[in-house]
């Protein structure tokens, strides 16, 4: 890699962080801070939500996924699943969003529930927003560690990777603290402009680089069943099938998307619910066309780098052999194949994917769910302030969790989507349960949560299923756990029945 390529790199650090302490002027109150006043775009909220759901973990993984051993298509029918999942959300959740002055979605649960549903949600998203974000701040540095070490082959790759993840997790630190969630949506609107240009440049040049060209990749990914789509198998244990993709991608999407700080706070910014639906519904459609992309990239690396003429293919220890993981393939051709200039490009729009910061959405759940609880009389410009220092304290937290998880092989899509999982189910749960039964009072909810994360970490820790179910499976506990647990309770008082009701009319504006 030259000094071009790192010049590229660093200007787009500094640039970013320049552009987000240029909005820290318009962060007058903590409605500013979080919802950017609520005058956001919808178009520019779907950019937002598309470059939030891709991510670094994304960038790299997805190729990765394609290029393994036996690896093919068979990670649309996940994306399928999100495609329903959006149209669930947009009929079932989006409109009781605008019902009043939300900053944060669990105030709902505050509103149906009481105030211990609300702290036990908010608590899970937090614990899992800065786990899973974490591992995506580590990913990222491992790219960075790749660009760096093909230029300075002596240099200890250790350190490389936790020099990286501190630069970078300072990088969004600074700009997430002066520039709040308005600053974070149009960074990601930039972001997605960025790291879309970048992956079709490495597609192009990668198509050339192969011998024989795009005719002979595709030759070749015909041969070894790359293009396969469907699974219909009914293996509870199978990552990807299309009954995990449609039902558990529905449920997994249902849970990230409609009740997940992260993602629900990006329709909070806009004015009515409608233009919140659509920003929601067109950002599935620019989902899909990108997965498709990111896939077909990983079966032209695999004709590039034919991994299959070795003799050793076949009983390597690793799918992604000669590679340890099908996270360092990309990065390997982005750093040692590509040319200069367009190599800090893509390394730069692989930035782009990490920077999508959730620290914003993290303070505001727990400035307004946790702390002002606890602190209820105090002023706003009070709350303005916490929630600064709790983005610095969070970011911190993120470049641990990147320090620790840092010597794990798997894969870091896997993992991050793993966790988001286990703990999204029991969420889900108790929002379904709030919308559908509507005699279930605080006390039986609380016990369905409750039963449904204990047997989410005893199927994470002591069963072969599939990490897709995850959602599906733990949402249903609750919801069953909770009815079962309300016939021995008295009903919900009538005044919070209808809190989470589906099927009130949107507003007309």
């Amino acid at each position: 890699m030259k000094a071009l390529d790192l010049a590229i790199i660093f200007a787009y650090l500094i640039g970013i962080v320049l552009f987000g302490t240029w909005f820290a002027r318009k962060q007058k109150t903590t409605r500013d801070y979080f919802l950017g006043d609520r005058s956001v775009p919808w178009w520019a909220v779907a950019f937002s939500i598309v470059a939030t759901e891709t991510s670094t973990i994304s960038f790299i993984s997805v190729p990765g996924i394609a290029y393994a051993r036996g690896g093919n298509f068979q990670f649309l029918q996940l994306v399928f699943g999100y495609l329903l999942g959006r149209v669930v959300i947009s009929l079932l959740f989006i409109p009781s969003y605008f019902r009043g002055e939300l900053l944060t979605v669990y105030q709902l649960l505050d509103r149906r529930f009481g105030g211990r549903i609300k702290i036990l949600a908010a608590s899970l998203f937090v614990v899992m927003r800065n786990i899973a974000d974490g591992i995506r701040l580590l990913l990222t540095a491992i790219v960075l560690a790749a660009v760096y070490t093909s230029s300075q082959p002596l240099a200890n790759a250790d350190t490389i990777i936790i020099a990286s993840i501190i630069l970078i997790g300072l990088a969004m630190i600074v700009f997430t603290y002066f520039g709040g969630m308005e600053a974070v949506i149009w960074v990601e609107v930039i972001q997605l402009g960025i790291y879309v240009l970048g992956a079709l440049a490495a597609g192009i040049v990668l198509a050339g680089a192969i011998e024989g060209g795009l005719d002979a990749a595709l030759a070749t990914a015909a041969q070894y069943n790359k293009f396969s789509l469907f699974d219909f198998a009914f293996d509870a244990t199978k990552t990807f099938t299309f009954w995990s993709g449609l039902i558990g991608g529905c449920f997994l999407t249902m849970s990230t998307h409609g009740t997940d700080q992260y993602l629900v706070q990006r329709y909070l910014c806009t004015d009515r619910p409608r233009r919140a639906i659509l920003a929601l519904l067109t950002s599935g459609a620019i989902v899909l066309g990108q997965f498709i992309g990111f896939l077909f990239i990983g079966v032209l690396l695999f004709a590039f780098y034919q991994p299959f003429a070795d003799p050793n293919y076949a009983a390597a220890a690793s799918p992604a052999f000669p590679f340890t993981g099908g996270d360092r393939v990309f990065p390997d051709f982005i750093t040692r194949h590509l040319p200069g200039g367009l190599s800090g490009l893509v390394v730069a729009a692989i930035f782009a994917a990490a920077m999508s910061s959730s620290l914003n959405s993290i303070a505001a759940t727990f400035v307004n769910d946790l702390y002002k609880p606890l602190q209820p009389e105090r002023d706003d410009k009070h709350y303005l302030k916490v929630s600064h220092i709790l983005t610095l304290i969070w970011g911190l937290v993120q470049i641990a969790v990147a320090y620790f998880c840092r010597h794990l092989n798997r894969s870091a899509l896997d993992l991050a989507l793993s966790v988001a999982s286990l703990i999204n189910g029991p969420i889900l749960g108790v929002f379904l349960v709030g919308t559908f039964l509507r005699r279930v009072s605080q006390p039986p909810a609380l016990i369905g949560m409750v039963v449904s994360i204990f047997s989410m970490l005893y199927i994470y820790f002591f069963t072969k299923i599939a990490w897709t179910w995850y959602v599906f499976i733990g949402s249903s506990i609750t919801v069953f756990s909770a009815w079962l647990a309300s016939l021995a309770f008295a009903p919900a008082p009538d005044s919070k029945r209808d809190e989470l009701a589906p099927g009130r009319r949107l507003e007309s504006q």
